[in-house]
């Protein structure tokens, strides 16, 4: 089991070195020179105005959603077609239950006006 899962925790203990070298080596050679307007809260190019706990049009939050919903489904329905024909109609079934959660997903979205912007 150790020769099947060690290439792989060797590969995390390296991106997880290079990732930690990549952000001290740019806190050690960074300029900082912090001013006051770099200091400001920026916020998608606009000054932040208004108060912080202000609530999100539940849009966003639906948006979110779908993105990681279908994000998700590009990862597993790759796979899956590359070992279609071994896997025989239990892979099928289970991959239509799959694909069938997800358009009850979407389905949920656009009943709620998750994909209609105007107001």
């Amino acid at each position: 089991m150790l020769e099947t899962y060690l290439p792989m925790f060797i590969m995390f203990a390296i991106a997880l070195i290079v990732a930690a070298a990549m952000f001290f080596i740019g806190q050690l050679v960074g300029k900082k020179n912090p001013t006051p307007e770099k200091m400001m809260p920026y916020e998608c190019g606009n000054d932040s105005e208004g108060a912080s706990g202000v609530k999100l049009d539940v849009k966003f939050y639906l948006t979110a959603i779908l993105f990681v919903v279908f994000d998700i489904e590009v990862v597993f329905l790759y796979p899956w077609a590359v070992q279609f024909k071994g896997l025989g109609w239990v892979g099928f079934m289970t991959m239509f239950a799959f694909i069938s959660a997800l358009i009850v997903a979407l389905v949920y979205c656009w009943k709620k006006g998750a994909l209609e912007w105007e107001k």
